[in-house]
């Protein structure tokens, strides 16, 4: 991967950070016109695509002579080796929100085509892989960019339509009774409940700042549903192909469980992680693992999909536990684009 600088023209001074891969023309074969990006979620910068993108180029292209499209990982603005967004207001917290992250990225591949790749970005068949909130980008881009987006690969997307905090039943509520106490599931308490809510309050939020200064408090507004709007066709004319691979409830839960931050962090990640989560791994998977399982499969709604896949032994960033499977799917997606 090479390292390159891009300031895009509506918004000069800023300097986004990008890692390319482009294989001369011939080496392309039928991925000539295709351009795969990867998009991160808020905790990990686009550092953490390099070790699956090292197993892509190493295991197809080196070693089996396979062709691979273009390849590009980015940092948004304010995020890993990125300025800033210059559009940010001062003095709060809040500054640009995902659609405006969505206009950004069309920016940027509108360059990147034109730049780089010696194409049109209407002529360019794009796949996009993506983590956490990434996924959340995703579908806004591909629904205001009809026509563009060939292929998605989904690694455990958040859950773009809830607060997070209502995911568990409130024990204080005036309409809780004895009965509610007694109806809990097995190894869940009303002070496990108090806490869940708390430490989730406090840190996952949509109304908690982020270092990338990107706002997700309309987020639910924007994308209310996971099994819709349908994501429209691609450059094929056909609807996108989507894969959607969701984490390991016994590993996202330990890692709740252990203080170990098993989803994406939004708040300040320096300061957050000096505080225990400690959600007992029976809370999590009474309530946060049913409920990301139920929008995992909604979301296979969207577009042309096999249903969801595990990623045994995987927590939610999953392209740091087990780069070697996100490369796997990405390998298999690509085939499965080349015969369309």
């Amino acid at each position: 991967m090479e390292s390159r600088s891009v300031i895009l023209d509506h918004k000069p001074g800023a300097a986004l950070h990008l890692s390319t891969f482009f294989p001369a023309t011939s080496a392309r074969g039928p991925y000539a016109d295709t351009l795969v990006v990867f998009l991160n979620g808020l905790a990990l910068p686009s550092l953490s695509w390099n070790p699956a993108v090292e197993r892509l180029i190493s295991n197809r292209h080196e070693e089996a002579g396979l062709p691979l499209p273009a390849l590009l990982c980015y940092d948004r603005y304010g995020q890993g080796e990125s300025d800033p967004d210059p559009t940010d207001p001062p003095g709060t917290p809040y500054g640009h929100d995902l659609s405006t992250a969505a206009e950004d990225l069309h920016a940027l591949l509108t360059r990147v085509c034109r730049d780089y790749l010696d194409r049109e970005p209407d002529d360019t068949r794009l796949v996009l892989v993506c983590n956490s909130i990434g996924c959340a980008l995703a579908r806004l881009y591909a629904g205001a960019h009809p026509g563009r987006v060939e292929g998605l690969l989904f690694l455990d997307s958040m859950i773009a339509n809830t607060d997070f905090v209502s995911l568990f039943p409130d024990p204080d509520a005036a309409t809780w009774g004895p009965d509610d106490d007694a109806s809990l599931p097995p190894g869940v308490s009303p002070e496990d409940l108090r806490h869940a809510r708390a430490k989730i309050a406090k840190i996952f939020h949509p109304t908690v700042p982020n270092g990338e200064k990107l706002d997700r408090r309309y987020l639910p507004q924007l994308l209310p549903r996971a099994d819709a709007p349908a994501l429209p066709p691609g450059p094929s004319g056909k609807m996108p192909l989507l894969t959607v691979v969701g984490h390991d409830w016994d590993t996202f839960a330990e890692e709740n469980e252990q203080n170990r931050f098993g989803w994406f962090y939004a708040g300040d990640i320096n300061s957050g992680l000096q505080g225990p989560m400690g959600i007992p791994k029976a809370v999590s998977n009474a309530y946060i693992n049913p409920a990301w399982a139920a929008y995992n499969e909604d979301l296979t709604k969207l577009a042309e999909s096999e249903g969801v896949k595990s990623a045994k032994g995987c927590g939610h960033f999953i392209q740091k536990d087990d780069p070697e499977f996100v490369a796997s799917e990405l390998r298999s997606l690509l085939d499965a684009i080349s015969t369309r």
